[in-house]
């Protein structure tokens, strides 16, 4: 296979997630949450999200911290359909994840110029991928699917395309260095950070002391990679 030219994330994109190496996966409910949840996560220096489109407040969500935070970058999970591709690009996103690997999706995303990455759990998932020019996938679910040794072999015969993974599903605070510490893994993406029943008690200073933790481990493991 003749992979083509990496095309579905743009090089300032990929530096961003590389640099904040953690996600946080937010399910918000509602409006009013948005800018305390942005600022609490900003207080513990995690500045990358991954706003859920599960709920009827979403949409809204973004739209206020996309104009009131915008040092947040700003992506969007359980993009399923081209039309909600359009629908994150006209509120700004900087890019995009889904559970799965739709070439439509992959394909409107590549013509929104909208910065995307797939899901994949299998090696067949990863082919698709690669076919239509990604270069950085989602792997989920994560834990409940092998974890990184599973990664780890079921990528080990892509490994000269340089492929990036974004773990998702499972991941958490104890077993958040495994990931980090592996060449494969460019982020690590995690709802405990912002649980929703954090958001939901309005618990700011709980989401801001596991951010600071995620952040703390992160520079800790990075500063023994130099």
């Amino acid at each position: 296979m003749q992979p083509i030219q990496q095309r579905a994330m743009s090089p300032e994109i990929i530096k961003k997630i590389d640099d904040a190496a953690i996600i946080a996966v937010l399910v918000v409910d509602e409006v009013k949450h948005a800018l305390p949840l942005a600022n609490a996560l900003l207080e513990g220096g995690v500045d990358a999200i991954e706003l859920t489109l599960r709920t009827p407040a979403a949409m809204e969500v973004a739209r206020i911290i996309k104009k009131e935070v915008p040092q947040i970058t700003l992506g969007f999970g359980t993009v399923l359909t081209v039309e909600q591709v359009k629908a994150v690009v006209d509120l700004g996103a900087d890019f995009a994840v889904a559970p799965g690997c739709n070439p439509k999706v992959i394909a409107e995303a590549y013509k929104q110029s909208l910065s995307f990455a797939p899901g994949i759990m299998t090696p067949s998932d990863i082919e698709i991928a690669v076919q239509e020019g990604c270069r950085i996938l989602k792997f989920f679910p994560a834990e409940t699917s092998g974890g990184l040794k599973h990664l780890q072999s079921m990528s080990a015969p892509y490994n000269y395309l340089g492929l990036k993974f974004i773990p998702l599903g499972g991941c958490n605070i104890n077993n958040a260095p495994s990931y980090l510490q592996s060449d494969l893994i460019t982020a690590i993406g995690g709802s405990w950070v912002a649980k929703r029943s954090l958001i939901q008690a309005e618990d700011w200073n709980a989401i801001t002391n596991n951010a600071k933790d995620i952040r703390n481990l992160i520079t800790t493991i990075r500063s023994k990679q130099i």
